[in-house]
């Protein structure tokens, strides 16, 4: 029984490469507090373990025990869902092949439920953000790789070992550039913050310039504004022949994007827009009822997803 005084809710967990994020949520969906620290990946598995715990820990105790509902904690990877194990991760490595689910569930004493963080935005974008009005949607990842989630009937899509979603490795260049993947071409190597960087190193425009940067750039009237508007240009093209695929495949009604890359939207959209149209009868069949839209709740998403995995899982 809850104390009066007490709100139910949930912890999510967002572990990236650089950070660890942690929030209590309660359950129509209010962000009752979030915390934030370094990922100490340097130091290892034991202490990067040791302070998702504390941070858990930390909410807890301020929250209390008896309204809980449940831990979810979205990581970068493949995850196998019934073990609890990361299975592939760029980012964490250390934590690869390890059962991350249960050493966590051990020293919590609490159940946690691990998820692929591009799939914990997701669910995220469809609980509390743009997608709270569909049962179906995608969302694509935009940032230093491209990622992607599927919710189908109000629940993750993940494919029968955890899998599903892997879009930045869709091939939309045949004969393109080599991909860290092993295939060339991919998705990721043109419609993400690292391919404009390397597209406007290639166009000379300068050595380090973020995805920010060249959003700025493509604001100007000269020389360097006209070739930053023709990554934005490709960067469109690229991400429309992929929706495309995508709205033919699932014929959902809402495809969402999301990552740093959303400011220069007013330069690639139209680009994007335009390709899926071309090569999309299902999009040009049904412009009004299938949407391609940016996502609501930014860097936030995982965060709300990894919470509600606990009432999701619950309703099963």
């Amino acid at each position: 029984m809850i104390p009066e005084h007490m709100s139910e809710y949930a912890i999510g967990v967002d572990l990236g490469g650089t950070n660890l994020r942690a929030a209590a949520i309660d359950h129509a969906g209010t962000l009752l507090e979030k915390i934030s620290a370094p990922t100490n990946y340097r130091e290892g598995r034991e202490a990067v373990l040791g302070d998702i715990v504390s941070a858990i820990d930390q909410l807890r105790a301020k929250y209390g025990t008896e309204g809980l509902s449940g831990i979810g904690v979205g990581v970068p990877g493949f995850i196998r869902v019934n073990e609890g194990v990361i299975t592939n991760s760029n980012n964490l490595p250390y934590l690869e092949n390890v059962p991350v689910r249960d050493e966590l569930t051990r020293r919590l004493g609490a159940r946690v439920i691990l998820e692929n963080d591009a799939n914990a935005a997701a669910l995220g974008e469809k609980w509390m953000g743009a997608g709270r009005d569909v049962e179906d949607l995608v969302l694509l990842t935009l940032g230093t790789g491209v990622g992607g989630g599927i919710i189908s009937s109000g629940r993750v899509l993940r494919g029968h070992v955890g899998m599903a979603g892997e879009f930045g490795h869709t091939t939309v260049v045949p004969t393109g550039n080599p991909c860290g993947c092993g295939n060339q071409g991919c998705l990721e190597k043109h419609a993400s913050a690292t391919a404009v960087t390397a597209m406007a190193r290639l166009m000379q425009l300068g050595e380090n310039l973020t995805a920010q940067q060249v959003c700025e750039l493509a604001r100007e009237q000269s020389e360097a504004g006209e070739k930053a508007r023709t990554i934005w240009r490709v960067f469109g093209e690229a991400l429309g022949l992929t929706l495309a695929t995508l709205i033919n495949v699932f014929n959902f009604p809402l495809y969402l994007l999301s990552g740093g890359v959303l400011p220069a939207w007013e330069f690639f959209a139209p680009h994007m827009e335009r390709v899926a149209q071309q090569r999309s009868f299902t999009y040009r069949a049904t412009l009004a009822e299938t949407r391609i839209a940016p996502a609501a709740l930014g860097n936030a998403a995982g965060l709300f997803g990894a919470a509600y995995l606990p009432w999701l899982e619950a309703a099963r």
